[in-house]
């Protein structure tokens, strides 16, 4: 029988092409309700939901050119010293809509007469609650202690979020797409990962990615952490450049996210100065020359445009933890020390 976490990873495709159908139109019509009432955005989340956040720094950022910004919301809660949100509009995202301190965000900015959404699976959680807009996830009860399937759909809401404030009938194709090339993804996936038998000792490594996949190096990290116990740090390319290279020697684990787009000629050369180092790569990409380079390599198909590709490329990252945990001899479905609701204030 396979665990949880395996039937959860590999629902993902049917869960994005139902986000997809059922929500498109009420998410166009959010967006249109929206319009001219807020000049900035500032998301409130905590753990994978900041990891999602950080993705829609990018894309709504890319795409509308909003400046989105991550709140503190230690301020709204311990310190009790909320900023000023006006001109905001402030969007909660909790898989479970339970945490205190991203409640407080929503309801401090509703206090300030600024407009706020929440992404969430529970649409009768307190953060849906203090919400004038809700986008539920649809995802169904997830069980796993290591979020998954709600991770990809809150990167989904948000991709729909930004084509519904600026709709493009090519963005609309690319998306309708992305389920297939999911599928495609676990297939080949799974033909490649008993390979990961071979970091069962690894204790540490780093996490690479940048620009739309930053928050994809950052949910790689979470996910091999909470599996696996392995300290596992994300980087950009960029910053790790700024003295965390020093720590690369023969023989050091990285896992490179590097699909194609803009920024792939980047994390190309930045691969083969770790390659010159003697880092051992792991890597995800859509470009052969890059999984050749690789001591591991998970071959993502071509076509899936980098504004998309962070929900395609965390997919073999989550199947490497889950792995990685299955070598170790740990408890996949329920990580020691984890709980599946963490409320934090």
């Amino acid at each position: 029988m396979k665990d949880i976490l395996f039937s959860e990873i590999t629902e993902q495709p049917v869960i994005i092409q139902s986000l997809i159908e059922s929500e498109t139109g009420h998410i166009v019509r959010i967006a249109s309700e929206l319009k001219n009432r807020f000049k900035y955005i500032v998301i409130a989340a905590r753990g994978t939901s900041d990891n999602a956040a950080r993705y829609a720094q990018y894309v709504l950022g890319a795409f509308n050119h909003y400046q989105v910004a991550l709140a503190t919301p230690s301020l709204f809660t311990v310190y009790n010293k909320p900023p000023n949100l006006i001109d905001a509009l402030v969007i909660g995202v909790s898989q479970s809509g339970q945490s205190p301190d991203i409640v407080s965000v929503l309801a401090s900015a509703k206090k300030q007469g600024c407009p706020t959404v929440c992404i969430t699976n529970d649409v009768k959680s307190p953060l849906a609650n203090e919400s004038e807009f809700i986008i539920p996830l649809h995802t169904g009860n997830e069980k796993a202690v290591a979020a998954t399937k709600t991770y990809t759909a809150s990167l989904a809401a948000f991709a729909m979020l930004s084509f519904a404030f600026n709709k493009n009938a090519k963005r609309e194709k690319e998306l309708i797409a992305l389920p297939e090339k999911l599928l495609g993804i676990l297939t080949t996936t799974s033909k490649v990962i008993k390979t990961a038998e071979r970091y069962r000792y690894m204790e540490h490594c780093v996490v690479i990615g940048r620009g739309f996949n930053y928050s994809t190096a950052f949910e790689i990290a979470l996910k091999i952490k909470e599996l696996t116990r392995v300290v596992s740090v994300p980087y950009s390319s960029a910053d790790f450049s700024h003295g965390p290279i020093a720590t690369v020697q023969n023989g050091f684990p990285v896992i490179v996210v590097a699909p194609s787009g803009e920024m792939y000629p980047h994390i190309h050369a930045f691969l083969d100065k770790l390659i010159g180092m003697g880092a051992e790569i792991i890597s995800i990409s859509d470009k052969k020359e890059i999984i050749s380079k690789s001591n591991l390599g998970f071959l993502i198909p071509s076509g899936i445009p980098e504004w998309l590709s962070p929900i395609a490329c965390i997919l073999p990252g989550q199947l490497f933890a889950r792995q990685l945990a299955m070598e170790k001899g740990l408890n996949i479905d329920k990580p020691e020390g984890l709980t599946k609701v963490t409320e934090t204030y």
